[in-house]
């Protein structure tokens, strides 16, 4: 499955939520791809990456020559979650698009060649409106687009991603649906009466769109997230129980609630929730193949 996390508006937290999820996957037992479009890089430096399994080339290298090889993907120290990396050339990726013919399918033409070794694919892209996020759009079986519960960002949604999306949807003519767009809300605080009503208001204004939704789980503004962005590590062994006092759940359980939420399969669930009384996150020892 690829899932593509998208948003017009920089600084909404996709990259935390990318990481986080493909994380707790591959913490479950399935097999993970992070794929980073944003030509900020951030997704690339996340995790730390096994010495030994460095790609010599990154994303741009993948997308320019259009043919996959071994050295587009790198290993991290987590076992079972892979990257493809932005590197600094990853900046001319949307002249690169726009000059060929297959700009906004190349992602989705590649991808075949990448998917029969993973469950799934996190594409991660950048906060503006570009011919790279069409891309990810097109090439996604889901988008899920974190936005903040201000009225701002709220209007961003209806007037960006959701404005992309129906642009798109002439593709269909040529066999290619355009996802479903999940939108999750983020840095949600636990006692805010005025974040409460903008949730309501974009649930009610994102029911006249087709085929787009408003996930139950949302992701609290607790400093679990930032601490283990910090450190390099997954955000649910960076807290696995809810600290004294605090009204919202531990980042294990959010992170299991929205994986969950987000991959219908019963056996997938069931690894998911297995996670959150397990040991903790496997780690690979330096180099190990």
């Amino acid at each position: 499955m690829v899932i593509s996390v998208i948003s017009t508006k920089g600084g909404v937290g996709k990259t935390t939520i990318a990481a986080s999820l493909g994380a707790f996957c591959a913490n479950a037992g399935l097999q993970v791809l992070l794929i980073d479009l944003d030509d900020q890089a951030t997704l690339s430096g996340y995790f730390q990456l096994q010495p030994d399994h460095v790609a010599a080339m990154g994303i741009f290298e993948l997308i320019s020559q259009n043919a996959l090889k071994n050295d587009h993907i790198s290993r991290t120290i987590f076992e079972r979650l892979d990257v493809i990396y932005a590197d600094e050339r990853c900046r001319n990726l949307n002249t690169l698009l726009l000059h060929a013919p297959d700009g906004r399918l190349r992602l989705r033409n590649l991808l075949p060649a990448i998917s029969s070794n993973y469950d799934i694919i996190i594409v991660d892209t950048q906060g503006a409106r570009c011919i790279t996020v069409e891309m990810a759009i097109l090439a996604s079986d889901m988008v899920l687009s974190p936005i903040m519960p201000e009225m701002l960002a709220a209007r961003e949604l209806q007037r960006g991603l959701i404005q992309i999306i129906s642009e798109l949807a002439p593709y269909h003519r040529l066999g290619i649906p355009v996802a479903p767009l999940r939108v999750l809300f983020n840095r949600v605080h636990a006692v805010s009466t005025n974040a409460s009503l903008i949730q309501q208001a974009v649930r009610k204004a994102v029911e006249q769109h087709a085929g787009v939704s408003v996930l139950e789980t949302s992701i609290p503004a607790i400093e679990a997230f930032q601490r283990a962005s910090t450190e390099g590590i997954p955000v649910h062994r960076a807290e696995t129980r809810r600290p004294s006092g605090r009204i919202t759940p531990s980042a294990l359980e959010i992170v299991c609630s929205l994986a969950c939420e987000v991959f219908t399969d019963e056996e997938w669930r069931a690894k998911f929730c297995q996670v959150t009384g397990r040991e903790p996150f496997e780690r690979q020892p330096e180099g190990d193949v």
